[in-house]
This record gives structure tokens, C-alpha cells and sequence, in this order.
């Protein structure tokens, strides 16, 4: 096949291309050169998707099977992107978010579930908000309709490469040794799936011709924080020692959640349904989700190759990670 991916240097985008490139189909980028380089073995097209004259340039002779979107946040970026591209393409494959979906942390969500009230046609440059995802996905229905458009509502994403720094963060603070402090129980289930994993499914979708919207995650359960923590100790060497807090004495100490000590959620109503979306469609239609242990070996060996990072993780722009002193704090407490 012939496939456009938009964005395609960062992380998942990243994964999109391997993949694509790894089953013979030819691919064609199209971002601004400024997240990472391009792998070889594309066609590299410089531009801003913001830009109506830079997408005229882009498909300006071209045509593709599909276009992968898997940078798309503003819906009148999206809207801008599917109006131009509508022409020269059969299939737009768009990722978007659990965020999207209203009920989403506090309730379980499916493909059923009812989504923000962002329109498409939302003005440009919001701040972000999850919201926007929604309105994204409603642009882009309005022009390719239900047939022509596939629909990835994403979960939390892991993997070598990751650009956001969750997974990193533990596995660098875990490699420092010493004491750790684990949040919340060892037996709270998760569900977090490989940007790998994510791409191969998506791409299944798109050689298929499918359409319709899947909820893309791992399936609930499918690992604990205890579990993907130990992990970490193992394959960084074993050096540390993790020391589990419990919810109230984390929120006691006023520890940001998801923040300070990624990924941990407390055991409140609005986080009941953070790691239960249904996946149960996607599942169906050929999802398969590696062992957790994999996607965190492969993480670390990923950050020895890269090197020691100089700038702090952030969610968007706040840093992610506890300051070493609060953490001392929080362990001192828990040995009484």
C-alpha cells in the first residue's frame, strides 16, 4: 500500500512507520522535521499541517490507500488536513483518545460511550484540553463520513521511544537504587499498551479497509503495579527497593496523582475507571498485546542506547517526577 503518515519522528508515529516500512508498503511523512529524523526508506515531505498551502504542496501529484494521522490535537487542524486530503486518499486512520470519551476516568468506557461535546469546528489554537480530541474526531466524520474513517480512541501508551516520560522516569529513578517509593497497592491492576502493538493493530485496520471507532488499549487487568514496577527493578539491575505508601498517605502528603509518581491513581470515585476501558472490539479484530516485561526491557535498553536525557520529562508543561527530597519525606514517614 501507499500510506501518509502525518507526523511519523515521535514515538508512536515512529512505530507507525517501522512497522509500515517492516511489511513493504511505501510511506510518505509529512511533518515540520522538529520532533526526531525521519527513518529511511520514506518519502519526507517538510511542512506545517497548520499551513492550507503546505498541504496543497503535499498532495499536489500524489495519492496514497491511506493516511495514518497520529498527530492530530486541534480540530481545526484535523478539519484543514481532511478537507485537503480528501481527494487524494480512500482511508483516513485517525488516533485519538480515551480522553475523548466524557465519562472517562471515572467510568469504563466502550466504543458506545458518549464523547465531549467539542465541536468540529472549534477555532483554532486552544489550549489543550482533552475535550479536543473529541472535536477532532467530529471534524474528521464530517469529511470522510463513517465509511472512509477509522477511529484509534488510544489508551496509555509504553515503549521504547516514548516521548512523554512515564515508563523513563521510573526506570531512571529506579536505576539510582536505594529505597523507592511505590505508590498506592502492588495489586492495583493496569492496562498499558506498547506504541508497537498499537501501530501493527492499526495498520491490520487500515490493510483490511476497516472502519468505525475501537477503543485501543491493553485489556484491563492485563497487568498490576506491582507487577511493572518489579520489573523495572529487574532488568535496571535489582539495586532498588521498593517501598509501597498507601493512597492516604500519599494524598496526606499532597503527592500530585499521575504527576509526581506517574501513572499512580488514588482509589477515589474519580479515578474508578481509569484502567478499564472495554476492548473487547479491538480485541476481536486482531489486537494482541505483548507481555509487559517486554515493552520495559526493550524501554531500557532503548534509554542506555539514547543516553542520559538533560531536559525533565513533562505532561505537556508540567514536570513529571518527585522531588527527591518530598520523596525522602514520604519514605522517612513510611518507616515510622
Amino acid at each position: 500500500m501507499n500510506i501518509l503518515v502525518l507526523g511519523g519522528t515521535s514515538f508512536l508515529g515512529r512505530a507507525y512507520v517501522t512497522e509500515a516500512l517492516r511489511r513493504g508498503h511505501r510511506v510518505t511523512t509529512f511533518n515540520r522535521g522538529l520532533s526526531g529524523a525521519d527513518q529511511d526508506g520514506v518519502e519526507a515531505v517538510r511542512g506545517d499541517r497548520n499551513s492550507a498551502a503546505d498541504l496543497e504542496r503535499l498532495v499536489d501529484g500524489r495519492r496514497w490507500d491511506a493516511v495514518v494521522d497520529t498527530a492530530g490535537q486541534q480540530p481545526a487542524a484535523v478539519a484543514l488536513a481532511a478537507r485537503l486530503l480528501r481527494p487524494h486518499t480512500d482511508r483516513y486512520s485517525f488516533v485519538s483518545s480515551i480522553h475523548a470519551f466524557a465519562d472517562w476516568p471515572a467510568l469504563p468506557v466502550s466504543e458506545d460511550s458518549p464523547t465531549h461535546p467539542c465541536p468540529a469546528d472549534t477555532p483554532a489554537d486552544q489550549p489543550p484540553a482533552n475535550a479536543l480530541k473529541a472535536g477532532c474526531e467530529r471534524a474528521l466524520l464530517e469529511h470522510f463520513g463513517a465509511e472512509r474513517s477509522v477511529i484509534l480512541n488510544c489508551g496509555l501508551l509504553i515503549g521504547p521511544y516514548e516521548n512523554v516520560g512515564r515508563l523513563p522516569w521510573w526506570l531512571e529513578r529506579i536505576t539510582r537504587g536505594g529505597k523507592v517509593a511505590a505508590p498506592g497497592s502492588p495489586d492495583r491492576t493496569m492496562a498499558l499498551i506498547d506504541a508497537r502493538d498499537f501501530a501493527a493493530f492499526g495498520l491490520d485496520l487500515v490493510e483490511r479497509g476497516a472502519s468505525g471507532r475501537y477503543v485501543t488499549t491493553a485489556p484491563a487487568g492485563s497487568t498490576t503495579m506491582g507487577e511493572w514496577l518489579a520489573t523495572c527493578v529487574e532488568v535496571t539491575g535489582g539495586k532498588a527497593e521498593l517501598v509501597w505508601i498507601d493512597d492516604e498517605a500519599l494524598l496526606a502528603a499532597e503527592v500530585t496523582p499521575w504527576v509526581e509518581l506517574p501513572l499512580w491513581t488514588p482509589d477515589l470515585p474519580e479515578w474508578q475507571g481509569i484502567w478499564l476501558a472495554d476492548t473487547a472490539k479491538a480485541q476481536a479484530a486482531g489486537l494482541n498485546c505483548r507481555p509487559i516485561a517486554e515493552s520495559v526491557r526493550d524501554t531500557w535498553a532503548w534509554i542506555q542506547e539514547r543516553g542520559p536525557r538533560t531536559k525533565p520529562y513533562t505532561q505537556g508543561s508540567v514536570p513529571l517526577g518527585i522531588d527527591p527530597a518530598k520523596e525522602r519525606r514520604l519514605l522517612e514517614q513510611a518507616a515510622g
